[in-house]
Formats: structure tokens, sequence, C-alpha cells
């Protein structure tokens, strides 16, 4: 890998989400050489994907050079790279691109879509977990209006026009929230000879309620909010399968859709390498204790969405959400130099902000330790929170004044097929051809 060789201890860190930059942060300019090796040369704020997947937002407004944020770390490295695998034996990492030795190791590669072994949902749905993933989206949701115009068959212009979300969590209702945005104030201009009205928007959750890791009255009040925009919401229903066209439930439901978007859950996304011992199998997290080292080992430590802290609190983990891998990057941080000093470390304690979810316009909900608020104030702490969180100045600029803009002209400008995307069973004419 070309780095070179330091009298500093090396820490190789795998992964530049949230966890993996908020430990970089920390390990800035000690005395230790550090690597970073990701497969993507950006990181991504993964809160906002579902807006650049709906044209709210462009892509580089939400990902932010990583080469960019370590650019004055002495000592510090970046390789663009995938890890194939972690030689625990030999203190190696290997990866595309070669091999190299570490004295520590962070493992902080995140999460990806969990399809609970349905291989025929995994390979007809669309997952949101990537900024790639994000602008497949949005291809096939405007390819699909395109082809709509075209067909003269009726019961195909339903199913090109139906979107059925998978999957009633943060994601799922703000996707849902954004598309009904959609069909009121921006699809009836850009398609009016097509009857909108008939666009559907379906959220299907397996449980009783959607949003159930927020109370029972945020989850209340984000369901008013949805069905107020024309979302149907089908709870206590569980998809069996999907073939590209059809949607099979464990009720008498079906539905005809030629998209759907899966977002019903999240797995660990595991390096091989470690032993069966260290990991939680069913849902691919890696054991650790609460200095986050994994389990069995003193110099390889795991943080973010692919650890699994199993304390009296969070018996099942801490959620995998932004707030605990930046915490655990922190923490990590300084106690891998403590480690180094032979100073006792300290054990990771989830401060639990709370959680919120926006629904559109106006429209949010926002649970605090003590208090919980909905509507346009909820609204305005949800965009607080989120633009502060952007890395970069001009991330967050762009952002506000692309909201400012959509706000004021009930517009989403980003509906570009760039990268067209196409679903086999629907398509009739070449990307030359759009």
């Amino acid at each position: 890998m070309n780095i070179p060789n330091s009298s500093n201890p090396r820490i190789v860190i795998i992964g530049g989400g949230f966890a993996g930059i908020a430990l970089a942060k920390k390990l800035k300019n000690q005395n230790v050489q550090v690597v970073l090796l990701d497969k993507h040369n950006y990181h991504t704020f993964q809160p906002l994907l579902y807006q650049v997947a709906t044209g709210g937002l462009e892509a580089g407004s939400i990902a932010y050079p990583i080469r960019k944020v370590i650019q004055e770390y002495k000592d510090f490295y970046f390789r663009l790279t995938s890890v194939t695998e972690i030689d625990t034996k030999n203190k190696k990492v290997i990866a595309e691109i070669g091999e190299l030795s570490y004295d520590y190791l962070v493992i902080a590669t995140g999460s990806k879509t969990n399809y609970f072994g349905n291989k025929e949902i995994e390979r007809n749905s669309m997952s949101m977990k990537t900024i790639p993933q994000s602008l497949n989206i949005r291809s096939l949701i405007l390819e699909n209006f395109e082809q709509a115009v075209l067909t003269k068959d009726s019961a195909e212009k339903n199913t090109l026009i139906n979107f059925v979300l998978v999957g009633g969590g943060p994601t799922g209702v703000e996707l849902a929230g954004a598309l009904a945005e959609m069909k009121k104030e921006i699809l009836q201009k850009d398609y009016p000879d097509l009857n909108i009205d008939r666009m559907e928007i379906n959220l299907i959750q397996s449980g009783d309620r959607i949003l159930n890791t927020m109370s029972e009255k945020s989850s209340k009040e984000a369901q008013d909010f949805l069905e107020h925009l024309g979302v149907k919401i089908w709870k206590n229903v569980r998809v069996l399968n999907y073939d590209g066209k059809t949607i099979m439930t464990n009720t008498d439901l079906t539905f005809e859709t030629a998209t759907v978007i899966w977002t019903a859950g999240v797995r660990g996304a595991l390096v091989p390498g470690l032993d069966a011992q260290c990991l939680v199998e069913n849902v691919k997290r890696i054991r650790v204790n609460e200095f986050n080292q994994v389990k069995g080992f003193d110099t390889i430590f795991a943080i973010g969405d692919i650890a699994m802290m199993e304390l009296s609190d969070y018996p099942e983990g801490h959620p995998m959400m932004a707030q605990p891998a930046l915490q655990q990057g922190r923490l990590l941080g300084e106690n891998i130099i403590k480690l180094i000093n032979k100073q006792p470390m300290i054990p990771f304690q989830y401060n639990d902000k709370g959680s919120m979810a926006t629904i559109g316009r106006n429209k949010a909900v926002v649970d605090l330790p003590k208090y919980h608020f909905s509507g346009i104030f909820a609204w305005f702490v949800w965009m607080f929170v989120h633009l502060f969180s952007l890395i970069g100045f001009k991330n967050k600029a762009v952002v506000f004044l692309n909201w400012v803009y959509n706000y004021i002209r009930f517009d989403r400008e980003g509906r570009l097929i760039i990268r067209p995307y196409k679903k086999k069973s629907f398509v009739t004419f070449t990307s030359d051809e759009i």
C-alpha cells in the first residue's frame, strides 16, 4: 500500500463513515501513524440520502472528500480500497491493493441492507444505503414516469407509478413523505399528460406502528402527517416475496409495482477473518466490550453499526444510528492513546440525545429525553440539527440554500437522470433515447 515506516504505533481504520471519521479527528496530530481505508474517497451524510433519491439535493452536497478531512493531519494516510480479509494471527489487513500490518486495528465498516435471506427480494428491490444507490432510485423513479407516458396499457401504467416502501422506520417515513410532496407539488406539472392522482405511495410496516423506536405519540403524529399527504400505511403486514412486479405478503394483500424500496432493516457489513465467537450471526455484528475491544483481542476494536456492545441497558447493542457511532469514535480516539500510554481506558456510556424524523414541509416529530414536540417547530429543529452535522461549510451552505429555494418555489430541481437505471421488465427504449 506504499505506507512509509514510522516509529509511532500504526492504527488502521477500516471505514470512513460517522464512526471512522469521528475517530480520525480525535487522532489528529497524535504520536501515532493512522491509515484510513475505504472503498469510497468520500464520507456520506446518510440521513439525507432520501433527499438525493427524490431530487431535493444533489449528491455532492451530502458527500465530503476524506482526503480533505485529513489533509492537515501529520503521519495520516488514506487509501482507496476494499478490505477483503483481516489476518488476526499476523496482525495484517488484506485489501484489494495489498497487505498492511497494524499495531491497532479499528473496524468501522458500518452496516448494509438486511434482506433477511430473501434473495429474490434482494435482486428485485432497491436499497438506499449509499449515494450510488440513491442515484439509482432517483433514476428509476423518473424513468418509470417517462415510461408511463409512453405506455397505453392501463395496468402497466399503474404499476409504473405505484411505489412501495418496505419498512416504517425513519428512512421509510422520510422517503414516503418526500415522494408524497413530489406527487402533490411537482409531478403533476412535469407530467400533465399523466393522471398523477393514480400514483400510489404505499408504506408497509411489519409491526403495529411506524417509527417504533420513537414514542407512541410521535408514531401516531407521523402516521397522521403521512396519511394527510396521501400515503397509504399498511401495518402488521410482512413482505414474503417480490418478483419484480408483484409483492406477496403474509396477508391477502398483494401489490403490483415496478418500484420497491427496501428500508426494513440493516445488518453489519462484516469483513472476513474474525472467529465465530466474536460475531452475532443473525445481525452480522461484532461483539465488543465496554471499551469497544473485540472479544478476545486487546488491539482490535469495532465501533459504530458493526459493533455489538451488550450491556444491561442495551442487551441487543446500541441502535445502529449516527449518534452511537460518533460517540464511540470520539471516545475510542482517547482510549487508544490511553492504551498506548498504559493508562486506564474509559468505558463507553451512550448519551441518548433523542431521535427525530421529518415527514415533509413543516412536518416533523422530535423525541428528546424529557420533551416531545411535533409540527413546524420540530421541523426547524430537524433542519438545524442536520445542517449542523454536515461536514464542511460549503455543504452546509449548499444544503441550506437548496432547502430555502425548494421551500419558496415548491420545487425539487434535482430531477435528473444522470445515470440511467433500468428495470428490465418495463423498459422498451434504450438509454440513448431518453
